[in-house]
């Protein structure tokens, strides 16, 4: 779908934690590099799962420095905060304070009853330690739980605010009540394709006047101890390899799964007149999207008709031929990189017809929810300049048909699209463009 209103969509200011660092200029960098954000995995026991490597955002420690400049008095209030914020939370907190520097968006400047908070996050899962002591005291002679314990002597060791941590509505409640933002607020839970959807809803929240100004991000980790072990249970891993940063290959013949990774991103969105007021620095314009649901009970190519919905959809009446380059789900599974590739020949048609395709994937991994967000911003920041090329994939597979961007010399464009999609095939696209 396509802005049908007066009211532009503006993007003023972004911030990140990736892998690759908590500053997106550094993403940037690194992406181009060709650095690799995967490493020996810390925060889930080793020999517990089939792979020991994963891409953990290891800079950011939940320190109230890594929330960016801010007075004393807010990070007085953050750091009491964060006693009932898990890892996601804290993340998520922690970009949109630094998206709201990057922009320069002052209290002052901000009508706080028409500035909102958008956020895109996946189910958060509480941490065993939550219920460990309370489960201790309902073992029995013979080491067996016994439930008829917990209610008196287990549930009493439960902390009462445990689920304040853990509640994917809460990274948008912290960055309102924080920043004392009373206008719209909703949290988007669509897993890999959280953040483009909750993208598309800012920018229809915006476009119909109900909002002036939106924070927008999402955030996500696939690292933790049951996270983590139920997507090797029930999802297809990268194998280890002797050198982890080659484990993500995306769209390339010899991929065999996508890697654990933890990130997450937000951007300051506002109209266009409301940036020019405050002289802001305008870094690109949201001007389509998409959104699509179809399973498994649709068939066996149920991503690529996902994906080839969201293309469409976020491309509308846009000329093929503007779009700079794709930043594609990429996620390094055989069957997901081959049904992309098949809707981006549906939408684009052959190689020769498509713009560059690019994915950050080799780099960083799956982010889960925070994944769409990094991406978006990683080729925000690429517009007018060079693209980043796809890690570790020298040339596409047979079955990815796909212009793979492969080196260090092709153009971004001036407008892409990104595209993320959930294993349940809920896929999500957004179209941004550099100001003019």
């Amino acid at each position: 779908m396509v802005n049908v209103t007066s009211r532009r969509v503006v993007i003023t200011g972004v911030g990140v934690v990736t892998p690759l660092g908590n500053d997106s200029d550094r993403l940037l960098s690194g992406l181009r590099s060709r650095h690799s954000g995967i490493g020996p995995l810390t925060q889930v026991p080793q020999g517990v799962l089939s792979v020991d490597y994963g891409a953990e955002a290891s800079e950011f420690t939940g320190d109230i420095a890594d929330y960016g400049p801010m007075d004393k008095k807010l990070q007085r209030t953050i750091r009491k905060g964060s006693k009932v914020m898990c890892r996601e939370i804290e993340m998520g907190v922690a970009v949109a304070q630094l998206a709201l520097s990057d922009a320069g968006l002052e209290a002052d400047q901000r009508d706080r009853d028409r500035t909102g908070v958008l956020y895109g996050c996946d189910y958060i899962m509480s941490q065993p330690i939550e219920f460990a002591s309370g489960i201790k005291k309902c073992i029995d002679a013979e080491g067996q739980f016994d439930f008829d314990r917990w209610g008196e002597l287990g549930k009493p060791e439960v902390n009462p605010l445990w689920l304040l941590k853990y509640l994917p509505n809460m990274p948008a409640s912290h960055v309102a009540i924080y920043n004392d933002l009373r206008g719209a607020n909703n949290s988007i839970t669509l897993r890999e394709a959280s953040a483009c959807a909750a993208m598309a809803e800012a920018y229809s929240t915006i476009s119909r006047g109900q909002a002036d100004v939106l924070l927008v991000g999402s955030t996500g980790s696939r690292i933790h101890p049951l996270r983590s072990l139920h997507a090797d249970m029930q999802e297809t891993l990268a194998k280890n390899q002797s050198d982890p940063s080659t484990m993500s290959r995306p769209f390339t013949a010899t991929r065999d799964g996508s890697v654990l990774g933890e990130g997450a991103g937000a951007m300051v969105c506002e109209t266009l007149e409301h940036a020019q007021a405050r002289g802001a620095t305008i870094l690109g314009e949201i001007v389509g999207y998409g959104s699509s649901a179809v399973g498994p009970a649709f068939g066996e190519r149920y991503f690529q008709t996902a994906i080839t919905n969201v293309l469409r959809a976020a491309l509308g009446d846009e000329d093929k031929a503007n779009i700079g380059h794709l930043h594609a789900h990429g996620l390094g599974t055989v069957e997901c990189d081959a049904q992309e590739a098949a809707a981006i020949n549906d939408v684009f048609g052959p190689v020769d017809q498509q713009p560059p395709v690019t994915t950050a994937k080799g780099h960083i991994g799956n982010l889960g929810a925070g994944g769409g967000m990094v991406e978006t911003i990683a080729s925000l920041k690429s517009l007018g300049e060079n693209l980043f090329p796809i890690l570790n994939c020298d040339a596409p597979a047979d079955d990815c048909p796909i212009n793979a961007c492969v080196d260090d010399s092709t153009a971004a464009g001036k407008q892409f699209i990104n595209v993320n999609v959930t294993p349940q095939g809920q896929a999500s696209a957004i179209r941004i463009r550099a100001f003019e």
